[in-house]
């Protein structure tokens, strides 16, 4: 992993943040390391085809996992559902460089918070990397809660 990417990323975090007018909203991690990603996706009609117009993130988790959700958000502006669910964890960490093995989980969370995300308009199964917390309304925070994770640490990064 490119560290110099990976604190310019963190430093150009963007996206940061609930959307109260989200068409869409997926959520994936582990209660248990308290590793949680929550994504919000907001669709517009573009020339006669819907694409995602915006996105914004939650996560309770590493620097890395911070990095690839907003990364994420910027790769999937404009695309179609179906040409955003065929990005996988690999390119949505890409310009972070190779990952090394205890941080791919970070990427793959990514992907599973978008394509819970994705998916949540069909009302299909999202297909995960890692279990997904069924409570989509509230907060990170109260999904960390709803899920019995009442011990710990949990550390909230906000950017200006």
């Amino acid at each position: 992993m490119d560290e110099a990417a990976l604190q310019q990323a963190l430093t150009d975090t963007q996206n940061l943040g609930e959307m109260p007018d989200a068409d869409a909203v997926g959520t994936v991690g582990s209660p248990d390391c308290g590793d949680m990603v929550r994504m919000w996706i907001k669709y517009k009609d573009k020339d006669g085809q819907k694409v995602i117009d915006k996105a914004s993130f939650q996560s309770f988790g590493c620097q890395t996992a911070i990095a690839v959700a907003s990364i994420a958000t910027q790769l999937i502006r404009g695309k179609t559902k179906e040409e955003a669910l065929t990005l996988s964890a690999e390119e949505l960490s890409k310009p972070l460089g190779p990952l090394p093995p205890m941080k791919i989980h970070c990427g793959q969370m990514v992907e599973g918070a978008l394509r819970a995300a994705l998916e949540a308009e069909q009302k299909a199964a999202p297909a995960a990397a890692t279990p997904v917390v069924a409570d989509q309304s509230g907060t990170l925070a109260d999904a960390l809660s709803a899920a019995g994770k009442t011990q710990g640490k949990i550390k909230i990064v906000l950017t200006s």
